[in-house]
């Protein structure tokens, strides 16, 4: 027993080494086993690209005061007050245009405009019209932000000028400004906001 005991072990053993030895079958990879991906050669090294979700650092601001925070926090709520009104705005305009687009027919082209402008004016009777003078300057600003053009420019397209300049007036009656645009570098501040709040507008 003990014979046939040590002679297992030993072919055991052999048979161990055998396949220590023994070179492995080449694998063959399909087209479906394979991941195709970028590389960069990195010291004679080749390091895969991996894409990572965006990482956002933002700092602690500190004001200079207590005045410039509380002013800070008031043009913060004012952005996002108004922020669904430019996005608005922005969504109507440019599906406006994509309906300009597909038709010729100059009565069903004022139609549009005239849809449109109801829209807007049934949206101002509502709520916009509640918006303090902070938050329509602010709104003008996003709208120009959001669409690329000024209120003023937007009214003249589908208006004309006449038109323009009577909204331009009215508006001014109230501290507006229709021909105000939008300056990230100028409003850093709102930038900052938006920014923060995770939001991108079309045009940007």
């Amino acid at each position: 027993m003990k014979f046939i005991g040590f002679t297992l072990l030993l072919c055991c053993l052999m048979g161990a080494a055998k396949a220590q030895t023994a070179t492995p079958a080449p694998v063959t990879l399909g087209k479906n086993d394979t991941i195709r991906t970028a590389m960069t050669n990195l010291d004679g090294e080749l390091v895969p690209w991996i894409v990572e979700p965006e990482v956002r650092i933002v700092d602690t601001r500190i004001f200079a005061s207590e005045a410039d925070r509380q002013n800070y926090r008031r043009l913060r709520y004012n952005v996002m007050k108004v922020l669904p009104y430019a996005r608005f705005a922005g969504q109507r305009y440019r599906q406006l245009q994509r309906d300009l687009a597909v038709t010729a027919d100059r009565k069903k082209q004022k139609e549009l405009v005239s849809t449109c402008e109801g829209e807007i004016k049934n949206l101002f009777n509502k709520e916009i019209k509640n918006l303090t003078i902070s938050q329509g300057e602010v709104l003008i600003k996003l709208i120009d932000r959001e669409t690329g053009q000024t209120s003023f420019a937007m009214v003249k397209e589908l208006k004309g000028g006449f038109k323009a300049f009577m909204f331009q007036s009215v508006a001014s009656i109230f501290g507006h400004n229709l021909k105000e645009t939008y300056d990230p570098e100028e409003q850093k501040d709102i930038e900052a906001i938006l920014n923060q709040a995770g939001y991108n507008s079309y045009s940007n």
